[in-house]
């Protein structure tokens, strides 16, 4: 894979929690992170400014929409994904192995890939794992995710097994493809992350843990955790999958989650995270706070002066719950902006708190107090 070292493990907390640094083509990272997800290239009503005042230090973009449209080879042309974007830090692209799970008509998954019928005008598409690596190489991003195939929750260990073996032999042609051609980023090689499935199952997930490390990528990502199982098994598949990993690798848990489940999996040895919970739940009118979420529709804060997060950014607090409640329910754009901005800075403070506790190892004490202080008022009011 890589000719250099993608990250660097600074120190361990008495709970398992992780002190790291991500090094990439287009700037360093500091672990545990949350990266904010940009579907189509954009964090939904966010400028890149604005992420950068939020302190965002990596976002993802997703292969599967991107090479939809407008096309990996037009963004290729174009200078790559980050000048395309106008986002100049760190970007992971994942497979596109879920949107095809998720979103796709009429799949059909064969040795050789995935075919389908896309989401936009329903033509059919081959994915295969040499296509997914060509795509995201002519994208540019920092960190490039094998192409996997993600079992649906619940399935039999039937499935799980032929769905895990097809897992694996992908990545042998995913690595396979990367040696060969060895796409760059920036001023650096492309890092690619290995995915560990297996479903509910231990025993296969430690087996498929343990046969992507013996291929040794940059880092590896615990995914098929997300799709409608129970929180406890998620943590399970988590629990399950680190300690068959290099501790000296990143480990990313896909498409998680919330503040809760994040710090129970820090705690558990998980460095980069990701989720569009954030700015969806920005869309419904939910604000994130240290105390719980926030409707803002709601009708109690029709006259409530007082700022959304007293903790949160100048950009936020400089209006009340009064005011961007009346944003919200007027259509108005700026409550959308506010919302997401208020979500993603939550995020991203409780990444630095939590850094911040590692470091210190204090980050059990941390991880208690605060999960408390934010279920005290979980359900949205």
């Amino acid at each position: 894979m890589s000719a250099t070292m993608s990250f660097e493990l600074h120190s361990t907390d008495p709970s398992g929690a992780r002190l790291g640094t991500l090094h990439l083509p287009h700037g360093d990272v500091p672990t545990p992170i949350f990266m904010p997800v940009g579907t189509q290239g954009t964090v939904k009503t966010l400028h890149p400014e604005d992420l950068e005042a939020l302190g965002a230090q990596i976002i993802l973009g997703n292969t599967y929409h991107l090479c939809l449209r407008p096309g990996d080879e037009s963004i290729r042309d174009l200078g790559g994904l980050h000048r395309f974007t106008g986002w100049n830090r760190p970007m992971l692209t994942d497979s596109g192995g879920f949107q095809v799970w998720s979103l796709a008509r009429l799949r059909k998954i064969t040795e050789e890939g995935v075919r389908f019928c896309n989401h936009i005008d329903g033509a059919y598409m081959m994915l295969s794992p040499e296509r997914s690596m060509e795509i995201q190489a002519n994208l540019g991003s920092d960190i490039a995710m094998l192409f996997d195939e993600c079992p649906p929750y619940p399935c039999d260990r039937k499935y799980a097994e032929k769905s895990l073996g097809l897992t694996l032999r992908w990545a042998k042609r995913c690595k396979a493809w990367v040696d060969e051609h060895r796409p760059r980023s920036g001023n650096g090689f492309q890092q690619h992350f290995g995915i560990v499935q297996g479903s509910v199952f231990a025993d296969l997930r430690r087996r498929c843990a343990e046969e992507l490390a013996e291929m040794n990528f940059d880092g590896y990502a615990i995914g098929g955790v997300s799709v409608g199982e129970p929180e406890e098994e998620m943590l399970r598949a988590i629990e399950n999958s680190t300690p068959w990993l290099p501790q000296n690798k990143a480990r990313y848990a896909m498409g998680l989650g919330t503040p809760s489940q994040l710090l129970e999996m820090i705690e558990r040895g998980v460095d980069m995270f990701d989720c569009v919970m954030p700015t969806r739940l920005a869309r419904h009118g939910i604000a994130m706070t240290p105390d719980g979420p926030i409707h803002i529709k709601n009708k109690r804060w029709e006259k409530d002066d007082s700022p959304l997060d007293p903790e949160g950014h100048p950009h936020v607090t400089r209006f009340s719950k009064a005011a961007v409640r009346h944003f919200f329910r007027a259509g108005e754009m700026l409550a959308l902006r506010l919302l997401s901005f208020q979500n993603l800075h939550y995020y991203l403070r409780l990444m630095a708190q939590a850094r911040s506790a590692i470091a210190a190892g204090e980050f059990a004490a941390f991880k208690r107090s605060t999960i408390a202080r934010y279920q005290a008022n979980e359900i949205p009011s």
